[in-house]
This record gives structure tokens, sequence and C-alpha cells, in this order.
């Protein structure tokens, strides 16, 4: 079981270390390395350095530069509030100035620490090797008059703590209010930079513009529209293909906003010819030419004869 636990580290190795070249720090949420801050620290600057720490707290904790600095099993940790979510920084990472801090401001100091000058900053180069003192060459020779003002603190972390203490994206956007400090160190910018800023600062214009975004269209067919009518040379064709009922072609008529389709022209009527069903009304004596004055006499002649009446000339 142990030599299958050792493959596995040493097939893992090279991952982890290109994941580790890409970026500046590992985030850890929801992981405990063993400081716990129910509320703000008592930080107190220290003589001499632009670093703070809480004589109170029982372990090695300090602010420098706009971020919170912890050491914890041989680990350098950063985070921009004072209980975390926490940021493994690699120790070619860690500031010069948090590697100077004297060994009796480490309220937790490890087991190789002992025997070191308590004034003096740990013997990092002996710890970690010769290959990390040739990355970071000087980091214990400096010109302590020439150190730089330490960075104001966020006291308004103080109104904070408990069920108070707000989430990743609450803590973006509450520092962006906030505090308004710019970091002098380029691995503190880095950190401020690679936050979720650009969300946790601004959800309002976000939901607004979530709000007036245009609906996404339907990419199903459309049913075809009423108000358009088919062309004219397939209207034709449809109407002899599927015959309609009257009221189902009244119902399938387009409608007409754009004003009725142009008609036809009417037949002329000395064109058509007579139709056969309806007979023609009797023609009068005027319009055949025959006199008016002759009709009345003999129609009453006529019926006198029928009549067998006496006759007027005998």
């Amino acid at each position: 079981m142990r030599s299958m636990t050792l493959t596995v580290c040493l097939l893992l190795a090279p991952c982890i270390s290109a994941a580790a070249e890409v970026s500046v720090a590992v985030r850890l949420p929801g992981v405990s390395i063993g400081i716990n801050m129910p509320r703000y620290p008592d930080l107190v600057a220290i003589p001499g350095y632009p670093v703070y720490y809480d004589p109170e707290v029982d372990s090695n904790f300090f602010f420098y530069d706009g971020l919170y600095w912890a050491y914890a099993d041989d680990q350098w940790y950063a985070s921009s509030w004072y209980n975390g979510p926490w940021d493994l920084m690699r120790p070619e990472r860690v500031p010069y100035f948090v590697l100077r801090v004297p060994v009796r401001y480490y309220r937790r100091p490890p087991v190789y620490f002992r025997g070191w000058a308590s004034e003096a900053p740990p013997r990092w180069g002996e710890h970690w090797g010769r290959d990390w003192e040739q990355r970071r060459p000087g980091w214990d020779r400096w010109d302590r008059a020439s150190a730089p003002r330490p960075a104001p603190l966020p006291t308004y972390q103080r109104e904070y703590s408990g069920n108070r203490y707000p989430g990743l994206d609450q803590q973006h956007a509450l520092r962006s209010q906030n505090y308004h400090y710019e970091p002098r160190e380029p691995v503190v910018r880095r950190v401020y930079q690679s936050a979720p800023q650009k969300r946790a600062t601004v959800p309002t214009s976000v939901q607004r513009s979530e709000r007036a975004a245009p609906p996404v269209p339907h990419t199903s067919p459309a049913a075809p529209r009423a108000d358009r009518p088919p062309p004219a040379e397939h209207a034709g064709t449809e109407r002899r293909q599927d015959p309609q009922r009257p009221q189902d072609r009244k119902a399938s008529q387009p409608r007409r906003d754009k004003g009725p389709p142009p008609r036809e022209a009417p037949p002329s009527r000395e064109a058509s010819p007579p139709r056969p069903d309806k007979a023609s009304p009797p023609r009068s004596r005027e319009q055949n030419g025959e006199p008016p004055g002759n009709a009345p006499t003999r129609d009453k002649n006529d019926r006198r004869g029928e009549a067998g009446g006496p006759d007027r000339d005998h």
C-alpha cells in the first residue's frame, strides 16, 4: 500500500509543479490551516518593520501591504480578510519584509526555530535550501532607515464577525468599497487582480443587463401569418387541389389590413349571351314600331265577335 501511494505521488508531482508555476497562489476554500480568528485581531506594528502582528493570538499571524499573512505547517498563506479563505503562497512569492520579521514575533514558532537569534529573521536559506536562496538574493539585507510606511489597517472588518462574516464574493465587494489602498508588492497586486471583482462590485448593473436582454428567438418553424395572402400563382392551384366549404373558405381568407386586392373587370353585356333560364319580358307596340291607336279598337272588335253580339254594319 505504501509503495502504491509513493508511485501515485511521483506521477502527480510534475502536474503539481507545472500548475504552481502558472498561478501565484493556490486557493483553499473551506480548508482549515489551524488558524481561527473569531473576531477582528488587535494588530500592533512591529518596530522598524512595515508589518503588524497580534500579540494575543496563539499563531504566526501578520499583516503587510494589504494582506494577512500566516505561517502554519511550514507553509505561507495569505488572505485579504482576517479569517480567510486563505491562499497557499510559494516561498518564492512571499514578500521580503514578511520574511524579515524577527523570530520573537512568531507566537507559535516551529521546532527548527530553536537556537536562532530572537531579534534576527528566521534562517530561511538554511531551511529551504540553496536553490531558494539563489532565487531570493539579499532578502536578509536592507537599509532599515529606508523601510516603507506600514499600510493602513482595514478596520472596516471589525463590523463583520461570527455569523456576519461575509462570503468570498461579499468580501471582495466590501473591500473595494471600503479599502482603497494600492499595494506596493507585485504579488499582492496579482492576488487583488485575481479576485472576482467584476461580479462582486456591480451586481445591480449585471441584474439590469440580464433583465434588459432580448429573449432568445424560438427555432421551431413558425406558422404562416394570416395577414399575408399567398402568392397569386399558388393561390389558384391550392383552391383547385383542395376545395373548401364556404364557411372554411371564409375563415381562411386573409385579413385585409392593407386594402382589398384588385378586382378583375366584369365582362361586357354585349358579349354575354342572354341567359336561357330567365324569360325576357314582352316588348311593347312602340318598341315593335306599330301605331299605338289601332290597338284598342282591334282588341274591342275582336272581343265583340267572340261574344256573339249584333253587328252594327248590318
